[in-house]
């Protein structure tokens, strides 16, 4: 089922250009504000509120970080006054990929403050989260600069929330590995073993999809030499010192196949890294493991 976008044209335009699907966006908005409204409607705002109160919240930066999720939380606004029927104007001051400070203002939203503040958890649940990913993307990406090593991230995403934590790690300046199982193949130790070797199990795949790229997944250098053998278009380099990952690199430059590193690296590790060359880093915790970047949702209630 399609769901509606209950929001101004310029959201979805914002959407589409950032990459992302305005009725995906919508989906997520209206699950996760179904959820909070599981369990009846907010009884705190409805006591506290008389239904015509209007007023503006401000969305701030408490900390330093990299934002993500601007739109969207737009967009989530936009829906929760959809179910009440209610006018909203969100106007946004700060853009995805745009790094901030405490203090700095990213988003106003005016209208019902009912409306407000039922949307309000749902909305800084998101826009905390993927700027949490952006954040700790920015932090690799900037330990990375000057080397020709890319950050990117892994399958261990939030369930329901891939799409977006993925495009959080592009506004931070990460780059995206599969979206799924689906739009590229990774070869891992287990499909290794089960079919019996590299070559095996790299013809099994090339039989099966040969039109997606295949990357190995390697332990030690004579896996690195099997895998080029058979014509992987990249190695995932796994729990290898910096030393080894050169020597990977070495081996996989001239067959012009693309190398990346995994397997518990930490930003301390990044410039060692990023110094052998390999083409990219990959990263589970960027998604899996991301401290939420702290905005706060501070209220100006309008004048009688």
């Amino acid at each position: 089922m399609t769901v509606p976008t209950p929001w101004p044209e310029e959201i979805s335009r914002d959407l589409v250009a950032a990459g992302l699907d305005p009725g995906h966006v919508a989906e997520v908005a209206e699950r996760t504000l179904a959820e909070d409204l599981s369990w009846g409607p907010d009884v705190t705002s409805e006591a506290t509120l008389p239904a015509a109160a209007t007023g503006t919240a401000d969305v701030v930066a408490r900390r330093q970080g990299c934002l993500a999720g601007v739109p969207v939380a737009a967009a989530v606004l936009h829906s929760q006054a959809r179910r009440d029927g209610a006018d909203l104007r969100v106007t946004t001051v700060r853009a995805d990929g745009d790094r901030v400070g405490p203090g700095d203002l990213v988003l106003s939203a005016t209208g019902p403050l009912r409306t407000l503040l039922t949307g309000e958890r749902s909305m800084l649940n998101i826009l905390c989260q993927l700027s949490g990913v952006a954040t700790a993307t920015a932090a690799w990406a900037d330990a990375l600069a000057g080397t020709p090593t890319r950050v990117r991230d892994t399958r261990k995403t939030v369930p329901g929330l891939r799409v977006l934590q993925k495009y959080a790690v592009r506004c931070g300046g990460g780059v995206n590995h599969r979206m799924g199982l689906g739009d590229a193949a990774l070869i891992k130790d287990n499909h290794i073993a089960a079919a019996g070797s590299v070559a095996a199990a790299f013809e099994s795949v090339r039989r099966h999809a040969p039109q997606v790229a295949i990357e190995v997944e390697c332990d030690t250098l004579d896996q690195v030499a099997q895998a080029i053998e058979v014509g992987a278009d990249l190695l995932l380099l796994d729990n290898m010192d910096p030393d080894t990952v050169r020597a990977a690199v070495g081996l996989a430059r001239p067959a012009k196949v693309r190398t990346e590193a995994s397997g518990g690296l930490t930003l301390a590790d990044a410039a060692a890294y990023g110094a052998t060359g390999v083409d990219f880093i990959s990263v589970g915790a960027l998604t899996h493991s991301a401290t939420v970047l702290d905005l706060g949702f501070d209220l100006r209630v309008s004048e009688k």
